[in-house]
């Protein structure tokens, strides 16, 4: 445990050093913030509207905090790394390292989106604060609560990253599977929340990754319920016992094909 940890922080400490590329990738993201702002602004011309039990306030909020997680935790440790070590054959040296290749790159991973995570969730809250004011009934007591979430849904959009990053074992390149697990997580997870989609969509969105990556924890900083966390919480962990299953599997599978082939 103590080496994956001694990767987390060096890899912090190394991204201390590169503080002003990621303050210039905020350029994409006031762009987006921009957009959104003024449409739902034009979207609901009458402030004090509610729209399928959001207010202008919650909507833009909600769109707010998903953002920050889709921007923050975005990098090409999982997207690019494992897949180029696997095509390379550079997984073949790693894998015979004193560590497991798996909890190393999580720990790499959690290491370069850590201050991301921070200065985004920092600006975002600027943005909102200052554009449409602080959300409405928040209580700083819920925040214990919301953290929980917002880690845990970390962890799994990470796995699952990982997951599909894995698929190299067996085909040329994983890129356009991530591309369309970006796409979704973007447009349905981010952009709208789940009482936008039609009812019958619902359900269905409610057991994709959506529910418990991004559309959990900015439901609960909108509206807190303890109930609402409680089904949240259920699904997330669900959700991580089963990534990780499907994670190790792959992984395992993967090994025992490079062995078979002679690495």
């Amino acid at each position: 445990m103590k080496k994956y940890l001694y990767i987390y922080k060096a890899t912090i400490i190394e991204n201390l050093s590169y503080v002003f590329d990621l303050i210039f990738g905020f350029f994409n993201y006031f762009v987006m913030m921009f957009i959104f702002l003024n449409l739902w602004q034009y979207i609901y011309q009458d402030p004090s509207q509610i729209i399928n039990g959001y207010s202008m306030q919650q909507m833009i909020w909600y769109v707010l905090i998903t953002e920050c997680i889709w921007f923050g935790t975005r990098n090409k440790i999982l997207t690019n790394q494992i897949s180029e070590d696997i095509k390379t054959g550079n997984i073949a040296y790693n894998i015979n390292k004193p560590y497991n290749y798996i909890y190393y790159i999580i720990a790499k991973h959690l290491g370069d989106i850590t201050i991301k995570y921070i200065l985004f969730t920092i600006v975002g809250a600027v943005i909102g604060i200052s554009f449409i004011g602080p959300i409405q009934g928040f209580e700083f007591t819920n925040i214990p609560y919301i953290l929980i979430t917002v880690i845990l849904g970390t962890l799994i959009n990470s796995i699952l990253r990982i997951a599909i990053s894995l698929i190299s074992f067996w085909i040329e390149d994983s890129t356009p599977f991530h591309w369309v697990y970006d796409k979704l997580i973007l447009v349905i997870g981010t952009l709208f929340p789940v009482e936008m989609f039609p009812k019958f969509l619902q359900p269905i969105i409610k057991f994709t990754p959506i529910f418990v990556v991004t559309y959990g924890p900015a439901k609960l900083l909108i509206h807190f319920t303890f109930d609402s966390f409680i089904e949240i919480l259920i699904a997330q962990l669900i959700y991580l016992a089963i990534a990780i299953t499907i994670t190790l599997l792959l992984y395992r599978k993967g090994v025992k094909k490079l062995n078979v082939n002679g690495g």
